[in-house]
C-alpha cells in the first residue's frame, strides 16, 4: 500500500514538473504585450511572499555586514584610546630630551633602550650607542629628569648600562644649595626598598629638610656636578652624635626610560637641569 502511495506522489510530482515547464514555455513563447502584464500580475499576487522574503533577507545580510564593519571601527577606536596616554607620555619624554640637548649644547651621545629594567631586573640597561659613536667606560647615563646611571661596558654599537638600583652604585651628592654633602647609595636590595636611594655620611648636626632636592656634586670626577638624583623624602637611619643617612626618592625610575644621552664631554650642568624648587647649581665649587 505504501509503495502504491511513492508511486503515486511521484507521477504526481513529474506531472506537476512538466506542466510548469510547458507554462514556462508557453510564456516564453508568448509576445511582450500579453507576457509583461501576465509577469506583473504573478509578482503581485502568487509571488508577492516569495520577493517580500528575499528583499528581508538581503536587507538582514546588509545589515549584519554593516554591524561588522561598526564593531571593527569600534574595536580599532578604542584600542588606540588605549595606547593614546603612552603615546603622549613618550612623546613628551621625548621632547623632553630634545629640550635637555639644546641646553647640554653637545658633548653627549643620544641612545635608545634596547632592554629596559623591570621589577625582575632592575640594575641594568642595554643601548644602542657604543665605541664607534664616542661612547667610553664610567659615561654618565641621563635623562631629562635627572641621573639614569653609568656605562660599565662598552661595544662597537652597545653599551651596557648599571643603573642607580645597582650595590655597586655610588654617586657623590649636594643639596641643591650646596651646603650638605655626602654619598648617594642604593637603599635596598628587596621590597619596596630596592626603588629608593640613600644618602649616606651626612653630619649630625646638618640637617635635611624632607623636600630637598640632591644633586650630583661633582666630585671624585666620574660624574659632572648638578645632575638630579631625587629628593629628600625622610630618614632613613643616624649614628648618635655622629651621621645621618636620608632616604631619597630617585629622579629617574629605570622602567620608564626609553630613550637617554651619554655624556661624553665634560659638562657644567647646573643650567642643563632645571627645577621648579632650586636650580641645580645653588653651590658654589666646593
Amino acid at each position: 500500500m505504501a509503495l502504491g502511495a511513492d508511486r503515486y506522489a511521484s507521477r504526481a510530482d513529474t506531472l506537476v514538473f512538466l506542466g510548469c515547464l510547458a507554462l514556462s514555455l508557453a510564456a516564453m513563447s508568448l509576445p511582450p504585450a500579453w507576457r509583461d502584464p501576465i509577469a506583473s500580475a504573478l509578482r503581485q499576487t502568487v509571488l508577492a511572499p516569495f520577493l517580500e522574503l528575499q528583499r528581508e533577507s538581503e536587507l538582514l545580510s546588509t545589515s549584519r555586514s554593516r554591524f561588522a564593519a561598526i564593531t571593527a571601527q569600534r574595536d580599532s577606536a578604542a584600542l588606540a584610546a588605549t595606547f593614546l596616554p603612552e603615546l603622549r607620555a613618550e612623546n613628551e619624554r621625548l621632547r623632553s630630551l630634545l629640550g635637555l640637548g639644546r641646553r647640554l649644547g653637545g658633548g653627549y651621545v643620544p641612545a635608545e633602550v634596547l632592554h629596559q629594567a623591570a621589577p625582575t631586573d632592575p640594575l641594568g640597561l642595554v643601548l644602542s650607542a657604543g665605541r664607534d659613536q664616542g661612547v667610553r667606560s664610567l659615561a654618565a647615563v641621563v635623562s631629562p629628569e635627572g641621573l639614569v646611571g653609568l656605562v660599565s661596558t662598552v661595544d662597537a654599537h652597545t653599551s651596557i648600562v648599571i643603573t642607580w638600583a645597582n650595590l655597586e652604585f655610588r654617586a657623590s651628592a649636594m643639596a641643591a644649595d650646596g651646603s650638605v654633602y655626602g654619598i648617594v647609595a642604593p637603599h635596598g636590595t628587596e621590597g619596596p626598598g630596592v626603588w629608593l636611594l640613600e644618602l649616606q655620611g651626612v653630619p649630625y648636626r646638618q640637617l635635611v629638610p624632607t623636600g630637598t632636592q640632591i644633586f650630583t656634586s661633582g666630585l671624585g670626577g666620574v660624574f659632572p656636578r648638578g645632575i638630579p638624583l631625587g629628593t629628600v623624602v625622610g630618614v632613613a637611619g643616624e649614628t648618635e652624635g655622629w651621621e645621618r643617612t636620608y632616604l631619597v626618592r630617585p629622579a629617574v625610575h629605570p622602567s620608564a626610560v626609553t630613550h637617554v644621552m651619554i655624556l661624553i664631554g665634560p659638562h657644567d650642568l647646573r643650567a642643563a637641569f632645571t627645577t621648579d624648587s632650586a636650580p641645580a647649581g645653588g653651590g658654589g665649587t666646593p
